[in-house]
């Protein structure tokens, strides 16, 4: 039984589900937006959440720890110098999950994760480029 454990296993063994997060926490440093299912996104609204506040620490530690959860260093450094300082105010709360429609093949809800600044982020760099 299943009393008290918080996480979902979404039909997957330990391995397999800490590799299909790793993906996808990798995918959404990199892009900061990605699409996925609702639930695989409200499940990594958390992994990335504590990633970004290991980002917010700076310290030698944390990014062993960052890298520990995920051995990507292009990402890693991307999030400590990038994605983290743009947060460096706020307590929390640093993605969106954004539902989007169902998908066509088996009706599964679909759902978009993102920064909470993405939008003003595209909007700045596509002035930018019109200049």
């Amino acid at each position: 039984m299943r009393h008290r454990k918080k996480r979902k296993r979404f039909g997957r063994t330990t391995n397999q589900r800490k590799a299909l997060f790793r993906n996808l926490l990798e995918s959404l440093l990199i892009h900061e937006r990605i699409e996925t299912t609702v639930a695989k996104a409200k499940e990594l609204r958390s992994l990335a959440d504590k990633m970004v506040t290991l980002g917010k620490r700076g310290d030698l530690h944390a990014k062993r720890l960052a890298l520990s959860i995920l051995p990507n260093r292009k990402a890693v450094a991307k999030l400590f110098s990038e994605i983290a300082p743009r947060f460096a105010d706020r307590n929390g709360g640093y993605t969106r999950v954004i539902r989007t429609r169902r998908r066509l093949k088996d009706q599964a809800e679909m759902a978009v994760i993102e920064f909470i600044d993405y939008e003003e982020r595209r909007k700045e760099t596509t002035a930018k480029a019109s200049k």
